[in-house]
């Protein structure tokens, strides 16, 4: 599984900040690695240098295999957060897509 990092031109992603996005979705989707080839997360400030609620963006886009791809989105105050309610919208969405097929 294949993690990429992107951000907009406002944020520069540090490397341990990195580090910690990739050990998170490691470990939240590790079940679903068999099935995940890439992942893409795309890290955005909604109003720019602007203060502002909730206006950091993490959109998730994960390319699965044999399967047109999904992509999750979440915005809160901080990239922290905004990213931990990505990585749920997209453990939520991925335990929904494979237990139907294993339902099946």
């Amino acid at each position: 599984m294949t993690i990429q990092l992107n951000a907009d031109k406002s944020l520069t992603i540090h490397e341990g900040f990195g580090d910690q996005i990739k050990d998170l979705l490691t470990e939240e989707l590790s079940r679903f690695t068999e099935y995940i080839s890439r992942l893409e997360v795309h890290l955005s400030d909604e109003n720019g240098s602007k203060p502002g609620l909730k206006d950091k963006r993490c959109m998730i886009e994960a390319r699965l295999q044999g399967r047109q791809p999904i992509a999750v989105t979440a915005l809160n105050s901080t990239y922290e957060l905004a990213v931990n309610n990505a990585v749920d919208k997209l453990t939520t969405s991925m335990d929904t897509i494979f237990g139907r097929m294993k339902a099946y």
